[in-house]
């Protein structure tokens, strides 16, 4: 299916944090495969490289930015390129974010700071230089990463990452209605327990120091957190983010869908 035919998307955090699939690279692969013309942004030049590699080893057509989202100048450059080159901006999606442990006792103020700046703020950021666009346009689709974080307490003290998610999706859904008759519609993907390089990199950092676990037991733990019984994989969001993209959503907008394998049912707020 190519539902996003000739459209061009702006896909941050398009790399992944090793080898496999992350949330943003299994993004701009499945926009690429459904006809969509993929500017992604990454921090990494290697690992948006290794994105675009893919992407053009199956006749897609991406081309890559090198940036940090959570700087207003790096932004509005990296959207003019993407304009530039490609003649415009139809669907944003905000992919960057990070967590950090700690509550507010134990937490850094500068950790607090830049979980809200690269969870929340990177997504201020590329929607308000893409809305001018898109309210131009007469259309527009923002689809923004959050996680159910925003909504549950997901089993970890992350205070930092829960409450900038949370924002993001309040933040989505405020801009939603404003934007409603304007033709641009936002909503959110909540990816829950995801296995992804990332997690990968977390199982090394933080499994032995935070729960005693080693890895292996570690991921058994977060497989048997989950209804279905194992964690979900980046093409889970990548198909929910495509579906909200995409034409078969024009009537969905300031909403959200959970990708948890039935986490948040199961789990009482």
């Amino acid at each position: 299916m190519r539902a996003l035919e000739g459209r061009v998307a702006f896909v941050t955090g398009c790399g992944s944090q090793g080898p496999g699939w992350g949330n943003g690279k299994a993004i701009a692969v499945t926009f690429a495969r459904a006809g969509a013309r993929v500017y992604g942004v990454d921090r990494d030049p290697a690992a948006a490289a290794e994105t675009q590699r893919l992407v053009g080893a199956e006749g897609g057509e991406m081309l890559v930015g090198t940036g940090d989202v959570t700087d207003r100048a790096t932004v509005e450059a990296l959207v003019a390129d993407c304009v530039a080159r490609l003649g415009r901006v139809e669907i944003l999606v905000n992919n960057v974010g990070l967590s950090l442990p700690g509550d507010p006792a134990t937490m850094e103020e500068a950790v607090w700071d830049s979980q809200i700046d690269v969870n929340l703020k990177s997504a201020f950021l590329c929607v308000k230089a893409v809305l001018p666009l898109m309210e131009a346009q007469g259309r527009g689709a923002v689809v923004s990463i959050a996680s159910t974080a925003a909504i549950r307490y997901t089993g970890k003290p992350q205070a930092g990452y829960a409450a900038a998610k949370a924002g993001l999706v309040q933040f989505s859904r405020v801009v939603a209605v404003d934007y409603a008759r304007r033709g641009v519609r936002l909503n959110c993907v909540l990816p829950g327990l995801m296995n992804t390089p990332l997690v990968e990199k977390l199982a090394g950092q933080f499994a032995s120091g935070e729960t005693g676990l080693d890895r292996d037991a570690f991921y058994a733990r977060r497989h048997a957190q989950v209804p279905m019984g194992h964690m979900g994989e980046a093409w889970d969001v990548a198909e929910a983010a495509l579906f909200l993209a995409s034409d078969a959503a024009k009537y969905i907008t300031g909403t959200e869908i959970l990708v948890d394998g039935g986490l948040c049912a199961a789990v009482r707020a």
